[in-house]
């Protein structure tokens, strides 16, 4: 390769998100190209991406420079915020490096981001270079003609950074870049100080300047034609080639040299493939011994739980005892145990400290040392579990023992954890998220000026899936295919945003990834600091962080963890009140008949990893009747064994309706019966397959892994290997090769199906725990899953209705019951908690909780504003106390209170007042007025209507009756044989009925043919039945399809699935306001003499203002000392019939003074 001319240093990728557009992969593919042989990444302030860059480069055999852009400031000149290029010349400086980014982020950040601090390149500028360009101190004294400005800081930079110093020249074509370039190269003249060309890479090519604007302008949050939006980029900052670069600065070409000098200059070496393990203290006994010690000792108490009659533990010891050395000595040799007494000290540390803990996750549950420490809670021995699927003594590589946490007390032991290694040595690790598909769609079409309607129809479009990309939802949704081919805008908004699909977008944070470094984590990476965050987190991710030799723990917070032990924390109080033994989760039978007749009946909504619809279509199926099927049912429930046959095959084994050979009837062998018989045949486990190579070819389990690991990537060199050896290997003991490699062919085909079975059962084990109690503790249990989300109202109501439909009594929200969650009482019902109401927090509800247990019941809403602290009860939470009926106590109706709230509030605080200035007696003087005026006030009762409305607006659900109920009196009206849901039997199949009822909840899926499909779930308060709308109806109807819409629906009822339900193909649609158009005759307000006045005819003016312009006549039925008559308004006057209007006349004038009347016939 001929020496170089140029090599770029001053380049951003996506990493930069303020204007980075290029993809690390793509930089690189460029460079490699332009037969590039060096490249630098300085991106903005971070290293995010320098792991993956300094990987990649050495594949392409591009030499990776270390740099970043940092803003810059220093209080020692007053200066304005700068920006200087930072580039690592050895490992010395990468260290400074990440010491300083660290302290940018956690120090210096400001509202443009971290900022350093010129002072703490005193102590941190070893082994670094920079590069000063016209966003520098340097060039901006140079562009307003500050010569003293100049010499200060070149007098500081001599200073620290002697021959590691360059001016950066540049010809772009920005602003100010001809002045400052000039000036440049003559302060570079007149003081002898090197200049360097580069080129401020943000694009790879010129045409992508325009999606970088819309890049930029996402960043700023501003429209891409806002003439206040700052344009400080040019089309010019491409990645240009060498010969590009060095006719541009020809005239400089000592600028084009100084960037190969420096490009030489810079060598740094990043080790991959080392582990580095903090110490786990163990005094004067190695940490091996420690182990051995600790695991033997645990294996003694788990054999004594396990087998508590010793002669049977007597006979089972040797197995055990076998598993365990065989363990210990791989754990050793891989010189591994410092990591299991860290696990086990966490582990320990949190149980002790009543912090729930999992019974394990992934393959890690595969470990008796782990089983025996209680890292984990299922004995693999019973469960044929595989050591070596987690830890592989062939294949070197850190063992991963994922622990599963309580969610609320999760962090708790994060701080203990940094309490034993100390705060700089433990963090949390980063994320990246990317532009997603309809993320990129709507972003980009906020900046490219589009309405947000327009917008956010097409962003719907994108089917919800995981992963999806714009190109897959154009071929899979027609409707959004059709938009995109027929309309321009939407072409180009498409077209637009596929350019910037993929592109990081933002930081986040990796579920329970925690880093416990031997050192500084700053000497292995750089932190990140986020005032969101109570943890600072790597600048690499999961990947880089293990690429590097650091080690992962994951701490994974599980809200299942918490509630099964709110619900125990129950369930015992009152069992201790009772006399009763105390309920212990971990002894209960797994053969519990009434928890598998739960099961059985796929009654299963907040049982944990079995409440889909889907699952529970496959419990139906298979009717699981112990635990080992749990455990089936968590590996079956994935895409790959339902859509290969695997499931159907399990199942018809399972009920004797296919024979059970192993593993089929045409190349079978009885060595792997008991590698099988547990799945009746069927290869569903991974572990199964590693069982299978070691039984029927002789591999040891390690390599076993090994040839798992092959099948799974479909490695088709490893696997022209794999299969001579398990051929040679099942030869030696004696199978044919014809047979053998059937059975080969059969396992690879299964094995990239094949599931971990140690994280099956390990979740399994929680799913059966939860489905237990659950059979025997309903109450408790609910109350418990209605805690877990209290503060996300639409789970609170999908577990409102489970409690109904398991026939469990709830108390409704109750200010002098109520507590903050919801609880269970000796009566067995579950009391509404105050946290569930909307706009309620827990301070709030905590105070009237406090003032309760001091002062007694309340007994007025005065009460609740005298003995409360006003400071977490303000206007806005009583509103919502009394619509959610939680004042129903005082015996008011709500409407009044409502319209007492100011009145109330006054008097309380003239009465604090009155009381900090001793006037005591004044109390008495200011309960009566209060009383007077709520007593005095002159409204109505409210309406049923009202009441539905409000308790909808606190609580997010209907209370105190179903919606539906209302219009029952008008909806025979609508049609004579309306069907109730409950009375739907197969009678009726294959027939038309007409139903009514309140849509639940709506979702849209794609069907296997491409086509949309949604599925309403329709409640007529007699139950419910699920409503398909195909394609054509969906169209029609997907406006009035949304959740809380009372609507009548007729279509064609069928039998669907194996569940043998009940499903209607609706075919008409009608919603509430356009039945009433059709079928009410006219409005009648009825009125008395006394509520005719100027102020009620006025109201009523503003109450039917918008409603003008329907079909439907008011008529006035007027009462005047015993004379009535009818008064029809004029024509004027006709208005639309909705729930808005009946609901405002209901608040003028009262529910029983306004009728509608319907044609006797339907029309």
């Amino acid at each position: 390769m001929p020496e170089p001319k140029f090599i770029h240093l001053h380049v951003h990728s996506d990493y930069s998100m303020i204007d980075g557009i290029c993809k690390v992969d793509e930089l690189l593919k460029q460079a490699s190209y332009f037969k590039m042989p060096a490249l630098a990444l300085t991106d903005f302030s971070n290293l995010f991406g320098l792991i993956k860059f300094y990987n990649l480069s050495c594949n392409f055999g591009i030499k990776p420079i270390i740099g970043v852009d940092f803003l810059f400031s220093s209080n020692m000149f007053n200066e304005t915020t700068c920006e200087l290029t930072f580039l690592v010349i050895n490992n010395i400086g990468y260290r400074n490096l990440k010491l300083l980014i660290s302290k940018s982020y956690r120090c210096g950040y400001t509202d443009l981001g971290p900022v350093i601090n010129r002072n703490w390149l005193i102590d941190y500028n070893e082994g670094l270079i920079i590069i000063s360009g016209c966003k520098g101190d340097v060039g901006k004294y140079l562009v307003n003609d500050n010569i003293l400005g100049v010499n200060r800081s070149l007098s500081f930079y001599e200073r620290y950074f002697s021959n590691r110093y360059y001016l950066e020249v540049l010809r772009t074509g920005r602003y100010n870049e001809e002045i400052y370039l000039n000036a440049v190269v003559e302060l570079a003249k007149r003081k002898g100080l090197p200049i360097v060309a580069t080129n401020d890479v943000r694009f790879l090519k010129k045409a992508d300047f325009d999606i970088h604007e819309i890049r930029v302008a996402i960043n700023q949050g501003r429209t891409i034609d806002d003439n206040n939006r700052s344009r400080i980029y040019s089309v010019e900052q491409f990645m240009k080639s060498e010969q590009e670069m060095c006719e541009l600065f020809s005239d400089l070409p000592e600028s084009l040299v100084n960037s190969v000098e420096i490009a030489r200059r810079c060598n740094v070496i990043i080790e991959f493939d080392k582990f580095f393990l903090p110490q786990f203290s163990t005094g004067s006994v190695s940490a091996k011994k420690f182990l051995i010690m600790h695991a033997q000792k645990g294996l003694e108490n788990r054999l004594i739980s396990l087998f508590p009659n010793s002669e049977e533990r007597l006979l089972k010891r040797p197995i055990y005892d076998a598993r365990l050395n065989t363990e210990l000595k791989i754990i050793n040799q891989m010189g591994f145990p410092g990591y299991f007494l860290i696990v086990m000290e966490f582990i320990t540390w949190a149980k002790n400290n009543d912090i729930p803990v999992g019974p394990g996750r992934g393959s890690g549950a595969g470990s008796l040392v782990a089983y025996v420490l209680k890292i984990t809670d299922i004995d693999p021995l019973l469960f044929d579990l595989l050591f070596e699927r987690f830890l592989n003594p062939e294949r070197i590589s850190m063992p991963d023992l994922d622990i599963d946490f309580c969610m609320e007390k999760r962090d708790q032991v994060i701080d203990h954890v940094i309490e034993i290694y100390g705060k700089y040595s433990v963090s949390q690790i980063i994320t990246f998220g990317t532009m997603s598909a309809k993320v990129v769609i709507r972003d980009v079409g906020r900046v490219l000026g589009y309405p947000y309607a327009f917008v956010d129809r097409i962003s719907k479009l994108i089917p919800v899936e995981i992963g999806i990309t714009l190109d897959k939802a154009l071929c899979i949704e027609i409707q959004l295919r059709e938009l995109y081919e027929n309309n321009d805008e939407v072409k180009t908004l498409i077209d637009t945003a596929c350019k910037l699909e993929g592109i990081v977008r933002n930081v986040g944070k990796h579920a329970g990834g925690i880093v416990i470094s031997p050192t500084d984590i700053t000497n292995f990476s750089p932190l990140y600091y986020d005032s969101d965050s109570k943890y600072p987190m790597t600048h690499f991710d999961k990947d880089d962080i293990e690429r590097i030799g650091l080690v992962k723990f994951d701490f994974l917070g599980l809200r299942t963890l918490s509630i099964i032990d709110w619900t125990l924390k129950m369930v015992n109080k009152k069992q201790i009140k009772r006399g009763l033994p105390l309920v212990n989760i971990s002894s209960i039978s797994l053969k519990d008949k009434k928890s598998f007749s739960l099961l059985q009946s796929t009654e299963t909504r907040a049982v944990f990893q079995l409440e889909s619809w889907g699952m529970k279509k496959l419990i139906k199926r298979l009717k699981p009747d112990r635990f080992e099927d749990i455990i089936a049912l968590v590996a079956l429930f994935r895409p790959g064994p339902l859509q290969s046959g695997m499931v159907d095959n399990f199942i018809a084994r399972k009920h004797g309706h296919e024979i059970i050979s192993y593993p089929d009837i045409q190349c079978q062998h009885e060595l792997l019966r008991p590698v099988l018989e547990s799945t009746y045949g069927v290869i569903l486990y991974q572990e199964q397959v590693m069982k299978i190579a070691q039984v029927l070819a002789g591999y040891t389990l390690g390599s076993a892994d090994l040839l798992r690991r092959a099948m799974g990537k479909k490695n088709m060199e490893e696997m022209i290997k794999q299969r001579d050896i398990f051929k040679h290997g099942a030869n030696v003991l004696g199978i044919n090769s014809k047979l053998s490699m059937r059975i080969f062919d059969l396992v690879e085909k299964f094995a990239g199906y094949g599931f971990n079975k140690s994280h099956s059962a390990a979740y399994a084990l929680i799913s059966y725990e939860t489905l237990w109690l659950k059979a025997h503790y309903p109450a408790e249990y609910m109350a418990s899953v209605l805690n877990a989300d209290i503060d996300n109202i639409e789970k609170v109501v999908e577990m409102i209705d489970e409690c109904y439909r398991m026939k469990l009594r709830i108390l409704p929200p109750n200010i002098n019951i109520s507590e903050y969650r919801f609880y269970v009482n000796d009566k067995q019902e579950i009391v509404y908690g105050m946290g569930a109401i909307k706009g309620i927090g827990e301070g709030s509800a905590e105070s009237i909780v406090k003032a309760r247990s001091k002062y007694g019941n309340f007994h007025k809403l005065l009460d609740v504003c005298l003995y409360t602290d006003f400071k977490k009860l303000n206007r806005r939470v009583l509103e919502k106390l009394i619509l959610s009926g939680s004042c129903d106590c005082f015996e008011v109706d709500r409407s009044k209170l409502i319209e007492s709230i100011n009145n109330t509030i006054k008097f309380a605080n003239q009465y604090i007042n009155s009381k900090n200035s001793g006037q005591q007696d004044m109390f008495k003087v200011l309960e009566d007025k209060c009383s007077n005026k709520l007593s005095g006030s002159d409204r109505y009762v409210s309406s049923k209507q009202v009441i539905l409305e409000g308790e909808k607006k606190a609580l997010g659900f209907y209370l105190t009756e179903h919606p539906v109920l209302q219009y029952l009196e008008e909806i025979k009206y609508y049609d004579d044989n309306i069907l109730h849901i409950a009375d739907i039997s197969s009678l009726y199949c294959g027939k038309i009925i007409s139903i009514f009822g309140l849509i639940i909840s709506s979702r849209v899926i794609i069907t296997k043919s491409g086509h949309r499909l949604c599925i309403c779930v329709l409640d007529d308060h007699s139950g419910r039945v699920d409503v398909l709308f195909f394609s054509n109806m969906l169209k029609k109807y997907q406006n009035y399809l949304q959740k809380d819409q009372i609507v009548y629906i007729q279509g064609l009822l069928k039998i669907y699935d194996v569940n043998s339900s009940f499903k209607i193909i609706a075919y008409k649609l009608v919603d509430i306001d356009e039945a009433r158009k059709n079928y009410v005759r006219r409005l009648i307000i009825y009125l008395n003499e006394k509520q005719i006045n100027d102020h009620f005819l006025h109201g009523l003016k503003l109450s039917l203002k918008p409603y003008l312009g329907g079909i439907i006549p008011i008529y006035i039925f007027y009462q005047k000392q015993g004379i009535c008559t009818y008064l029809r308004l004029g024509s004027f006057w006709k208005v639309f019939i909705t729930n808005e209007l009946l609901n405002n006349l209901y608040s003028l004038i009262g529910g029983q003074q306004i009728k509608l009347e319907f044609y006797s016939k339907r029309r």
